[in-house]
């Protein structure tokens, strides 16, 4: 590795040959309709578009999902067009092995290298050029994990979408770096590590705080996201029990036990840090979940989302919904 933490311009990261075995490969092919709708099947319908009459197709996807993460690797062979819109469900982390990619998303532009990859967060509207020798990794990463994560670092709702910057110098960052490689050796290790549950959440939680942690996002100076990152050790093991048990009954005082503090640092240490309380904070952490729920296309009932997450008043359970989310629970429901 060369001094300034970058990979040197001879050697590829590790990633680049584990996540291309057999078993992860979702296509090849030189058909655009063919590519344009697998590629829509793991990502989104987007308009997809050839460039150049005298160049030939010849792309090829791996793909490996993890849960509300997934990573991809593809090219396309040839010069091509890509316009997604919004990606309104997920955010995606585009890092180029080889050649380039020119993205405006949001209003802004950028062109991607194999040392600046792109992310794109989910409303704001996206086009992109790949260069025919484009050769791109990517990480999917639904919308719902990362603001849950964010709510609960903040300790409030969101009041804005949460919106990455554009660039993002990944060979740079040494915890991103691990981060990746950790995955892929997660996944070849390990390959029904969807049946893990708790497993699954903790890397999917890892993935969520790294992001946050290290690039530049509209709630970076957020001064609640900065008392946030101080947090004392007792009030960071409670959020982390409660962030990994939302689902269990649970009582103030089995956390303050946890915490290892008296009731009173407990919430002392939630209202200076977070700016609420331990039960406040869970009903927030339960109010997302719930959200997740109704959006994920699996619910059948909100009545039967909320009660499961401990709602049982439905009016003030719909009221409070309504008031965080712009939208009604059965809106919410309905999108799916």
């Amino acid at each position: 590795m060369s001094s300034n933490n970058t990979w040197p311009q001879s050697a590829a990261p590790p990633i680049e040959n584990q996540i291309c075995t057999s078993e992860r490969l979702l296509f090849t092919s030189g058909d655009p309709e063919e590519i344009k709708s697998m590629v829509g099947r793991v990502m989104k319908p987007h308009q997809f578009t050839l460039l150049s009459p005298h160049q030939r197709l010849n792309a090829r996807m791996h793909y490996i999902p993890m849960g509300d993460i997934a990573l991809s690797r593809l090219k396309y062979g040839a010069d091509v067009s890509i316009v997604p819109g919004q990606l309104q469900d997920f955010f995606l982390v585009q890092m180029p092995l080889s050649g380039s990619a020119w993205i405006e998303s949001g209003g802004k532009n950028l062109e991607s290298t194999p040392q600046m990859a792109s992310l794109l967060s989910p409303e704001e509207a996206t086009v992109m050029r790949w260069s025919s020798d484009s050769d791109q990794i990517m990480l999917r990463i639904s919308r719902s994990l990362l603001e849950r994560s964010l709510v609960g670092q903040l300790g409030s709702p969101l009041d804005k979408p949460l919106v990455f910057d554009l660039g993002f110098a990944w060979q740079r960052c040494i915890a991103w770096r691990t981060l990746m490689n950790y995955l892929i050796e997660c996944a070849t290790r390990t390959p029904d590590l969807l049946q893990y549950k708790l497993i699954a959440s903790q890397i999917e939680q890892l993935v969520s705080v790294t992001l946050l942690s290290t690039h530049s996002h509209n709630y970076t100076e957020d001064a609640s996201l900065r008392r946030s990152i101080i947090r004392p050790r007792h009030v960071r093991r409670v959020q982390e029990y409660l962030q990994a048990n939302a689902h269990e009954p649970i009582t103030v005082e089995e956390l303050s036990h946890i915490a290892g503090v008296s009731l009173r640092s407990l919430y002392s240490g939630f209202k200076e840090f977070l700016n609420t309380s331990p039960m406040q904070y869970l009903r927030e952490l339960r109010m997302e979940r719930v959200r997740a729920e109704l959006l994920s296309g699996e619910a059948t009932s909100v009545t039967g989302v909320a009660l499961r997450w401990g709602f049982a008043h439905m009016g003030r359970f719909s009221a409070e919904y309504k008031q965080r989310y712009g939208e009604t629970p059965s809106q919410s429901l309905k999108k799916t």
